[in-house]
């Protein structure tokens, strides 16, 4: 086995930040943070749309708003460890998260 082949099976996931207890408590309360003022979001724009239905094609249009969001929130609120950093830099982007939630990170 040569250097460069220990090296990489030894340190698979080189790339990927090592975090400590306690970045790791500050990360989890501002992604739960920035999760709660999103979904608080939905549901109020979910209680205007329900109180403005009228018909089926609002019944529906609910539902399909709904279902994006969902699909929108999954794919943006990646908790593994390795995505955070992506996540932290989309939500401040889109202003859902301040910089003084991630400080100590």
């Amino acid at each position: 086995m040569n250097i460069s082949s220990a090296t990489r099976d030894s340190y698979p996931y080189q790339n990927e930040p090592i975090w400590s207890r306690s970045e790791k408590a500050i990360a989890r309360t501002a992604f739960d943070a920035a999760l709660g003022r999103e979904l608080y979001e939905v549901i109020q724009k979910t209680k205007q749309m329900a109180n403005a239905i009228q018909g089926s094609a609002d019944l529906w249009d609910l539902e399909l708003y709904l279902t994006q969001r969902r699909k929108e929130i999954d794919f943006k609120y990646d908790s593994h460890h390795s995505q955070l950093m992506h996540v932290f830099g989309r939500l401040l982007y889109e202003k859902r998260l301040s910089e003084k939630e991630l400080r100590g990170l």
